[in-house]
């Protein structure tokens, strides 16, 4: 299969199966002149939402941004995107709470965000219904008292909805692992899920996902914008809670149709319980105001 591709034709080369990925495949390909990354499609109905094209063409554009992996290939016939292999450190949620790193992965979102437009637009406001709609009509479990924050999450949406609408190309699910750093500056990985998106829910999810404290959370806002922010540092912080609630039910669709070997629902659980506790969070209300206060 790969001797389809023409800069891999009649190469030796070595393969090495990469950690991670939980919807796709991931192949180191080492040859005598590059390296390689050869992200392999899951096959199966894509009850996920995510639209590979739409993945190889904002790739595209990270690329052009100078923080993505150069793009070799896109094969959709065999359910493989090729990408260069990028050479540094893969970071982890300890590294990410150093500051000399989270400065490098602020200003590595400001140059995505500066780039090129993406082609399509992520929205967790709309994606999260339509997981919603897949659970059930999937009959997958979720959290039986998932429903009672919902309120909450629509709370948000008016909250949101009063305030800067601008919108950048996202990643939109920057795990610590979908960075990596070089030492000068960290470049970001797998686009399965960008699209143009709130800046704040970049960095709200940051935090969400790689477990920061409210404090790094503000430091991080504060060097993306360049200035300390509270409203934009709210309004970050709401939409990771929103991320939480959302990705509770990716999590769900996941214990219910993936074969891989791997724990979703406790995957899909520590995000929703840490989404509960911050809709209960006497500092709730106190977000909500803050993200529609003028600094």
């Amino acid at each position: 299969m790969l001797d389809q591709f023409p800069v891999l034709a009649g190469m030796p080369r070595q393969l090495e199966d990469l950690p991670g990925g939980l919807t796709n495949r991931n192949v180191k390909i080492t040859t005598p002149a590059a390296a390689y990354v050869a992200r392999c499609s899951v096959s199966g109905a894509n009850l996920l939402g995510i639209d590979r094209d739409n993945e190889y063409l904002n790739s595209r554009a990270a690329e052009r941004a100078g923080v993505g992996a150069p793009v070799i290939d896109y094969r959709p016939d065999l359910g493989i995107l090729l990408v260069g292999f990028i050479e540094g450190t893969t970071l982890t949620n300890a590294d990410m709470a150093r500051p000399d790193v989270l400065a490098r992965v602020a200003e590595g979102c400001r140059t995505l965000h500066g780039g090129p437009r993406f082609r399509d637009r992520f929205n967790m406001f709309e994606r999260q219904p339509e997981y919603l709609t897949t659970v059930r009509a999937n009959g997958f479990r979720m959290p039986a008292d998932y429903l009672e924050f919902a309120d909450d999450f629509t709370a948000i949406a008016r909250v949101l909805d009063t305030g800067d609408q601008t919108t950048v190309p996202c990643n939109n699910d920057l795990l610590a692992g979908n960075f990596v750093d070089d030492g000068q500056k960290v470049w970001l990985i797998d686009y399965e899920y960008s699209g143009n998106n709130d800046p704040c829910f970049e960095l709200g999810n940051i935090w969400a996902e790689c477990g920061l404290s409210t404090d790094q959370l503000a430091e991080l806002v504060t060097r993306y914008y360049g200035r300390p922010l509270r409203h934009k540092t709210a309004r970050a912080r709401l939409q990771g809670i929103v991320g939480k609630y959302g990705w509770t039910l990716w999590g769900c669709i996941q214990h219910g149709c993936s074969e891989l070997e791997f724990d979703f629902w406790e995957w899909a659980m520590q995000r929703y319980d840490s989404a509960v506790a911050e809709f209960r969070s006497p500092d709730f209300t106190r977000l909500l105001t803050d993200a529609q206060a003028p600094d």
